[in-house]
């Protein structure tokens, strides 16, 4: 039982990880205060409550279900177990849906996993398969899903839920998704027009250089009073900065996650730099001050800023008219000097996993083929039939094909450069979309001390160097009493 409550602290800590999602996105932007900004920015709303909708069958099978969604997303699950109970009427009593909010979720777990007593379908993050697995807590899928169902998903989905024990993306299949997700750029085509400037080139991305000139073209006083209202761009710390430094062909961790490198990094080191000084130097984004004031979310849905992130998630909000009343499109991020020349983001995912305590792992198995891989729920949830893209598609004949056609013709409103998320979820061409280094280390607490003094750099109160000389010692301590974890769970 105590491994079970060191695992279960540690799980609190390993499932705040930022993670891409249809769900939404938990971020601590620490350059804003602004909470509004992050419960847009993640879909979520104050109001929603932990709900359970019992569904009841004539059989004796129960099955817990804990997940989190958004109150339009739960509409469409529920109706979706509620089809399944009903297929299975005969073997099922009652599946209790259970949905809570992201930040209830980690705290449902962590109770559950402490107590003994997990649901029998729950979400793990690609960051959290090494610890679930290793403490037994997932059911290998493996035996139990339609091989030709998994061959049909986007291939990063697949990599980011196999474990073998030792290294992931390789071996077993653990989870599968409830989405697949990355960050694209977002412009406001109403700022470039004003401006006079060409919309950026969905296959070439701008370099650094190029991407910096738009943004002070488009960094204006609008009303002439003499302070700045409108930027080039706006900058989340937590999810919008690791673009720039993937971009310049840097990473935080050596290749197998053990050592810190950016303090030995010159690439890591520019693009940080280049980074920080969008706001320090050039001034190209509200101040830190001004970010506090108000976030760059809602500066992008004022129409104040001329690029901005979206997530796959983001589509739908920025196509409502009400919620975001300018035209826009997608584009790339930029790409840094030192790098292969690939703008470079992250992807994310969540996904449904089956307990190992379960006694029914056929019948799961079999529900959450159906929320990832069925093609009338990914139509629904893609926006097919319901006109609101939730996610992009699972099935990805589907996505590239119906789907695709779809929005061309403007059955699925979405942005029409959709080939700039495709290309980042497939690596093509000047794209590459890889999973951040937390999907990789037993926890985040490395990165989140990153992330701790980054405003003072935005500032330009502690200079870059000094900031990356002070903090890698201090990741490098996280990230070796991540590993010591990782050993000690496994031992045991």
């Amino acid at each position: 039982m105590r491994i079970k409550k060191l695992f279960a602290v540690a799980l609190a800590a390993v499932m705040t990880v930022s993670v891409i999602s249809g769900c939404g996105v938990t971020t601590e932007d620490t350059g804003s205060t602004d909470k509004t900004e992050e419960a847009a920015d993640a879909g979520a709303t104050e109001e929603q409550e932990t709900t359970t909708t019992e569904i009841e069958g004539t059989g004796d099978k129960e099955i817990h279900v804990l997940l989190y969604m958004q109150e339009h997303e739960k509409k469409i699950y529920e109706q979706v177990v509620k089809d399944f109970t009903e297929k299975h009427k005969d073997q099922i009593k009652s599946v209790n849906f259970e949905i809570t909010t992201q930040d209830e979720y980690q705290t449902k777990m962590t109770a559950a996993i402490t107590a003994d007593d997990l649901p029998d379908i729950f979400y793990v993050g690609p960051e959290a398969v090494k610890s679930y697995v290793d403490n037994g807590y997932c059911q290998p899928l493996d035996n139990l899903v339609d091989t030709a169902a998994v061959d049909n998903l986007w291939p990063a989905i697949q990599t980011a839920y196999r474990y073998d024990g030792n290294t992931t993306g390789q071996g077993s299949l653990y989870c599968l998704p409830k989405d697949l997700s990355c960050f694209a750029f977002a412009y406001n085509k109403k700022l470039f027009d004003e401006a006079g400037l060409d919309y950026p080139d969905p296959e070439k991305p701008y370099t650094y250089d190029e991407f910096l000139k738009v943004c002070k073209k488009l960094t204006i006083d609008k009303d002439g009073d003499g302070e700045i209202d409108q930027w080039g761009v706006a900058n989340a710390d937590a999810f919008g900065m690791t673009p720039y430094i993937y971009s310049n062909g840097a990473r935080f961790l050596n290749e197998d996650q053990t050592k810190v490198t950016i303090q030995d990094d010159p690439k890591f080191k520019e693009a940080f730099q280049y980074y920080c000084d969008l706001t320090s130097k050039e001034g190209v984004t509200p101040s830190v001050e001004q970010d506090t004031a108000l976030g760059g979310y809602q500066r992008w849905l004022d129409g104040q800023v001329g690029f901005y992130a979206c997530g796959t998630w983001d589509v739908a909000a920025f196509m409502d008219k009400n919620t975001f009343p300018y035209e826009w499109d997608l584009c790339g991020w930029p790409v840094g000097p030192s790098g292969d020349g690939k703008s470079t983001t992250w992807l994310g995912t969540v996904g449904y996993a089956v307990s190992s305590q379960t006694e029914f792992p056929e019948l799961c198995a079999e529900l959450i083929q159906t929320m990832s891989t069925d093609l009338e729920v990914q139509r629904q949830v893609s926006g097919e039939t319901t006109g609101q893209s939730l996610q992009l598609p699972n099935i990805m004949d589907y996505a590239k094909g119906t789907f695709k056609d779809k929005v061309k013709d403007g059955t699925v409103p979405y942005a029409s450069n959709i080939d700039v998320i495709y290309n980042y979820l497939e690596s093509n061409g000047n794209y590459s979309g890889i999973f951040s280094e937390t999907t990789y280390t037993y926890n985040s607490e490395w990165w989140d001390t990153f992330l701790e003094g980054i405003v003072n750099c935005k500032t330009g109160d502690v200079k870059v160097d000094d900031y990356i000389a002070e903090v890698a010692p201090k990741m490098q301590e996280a990230l070796d009493n991540a590993i010591e974890l990782e050993s000690t769970s496994k031992s045991n």
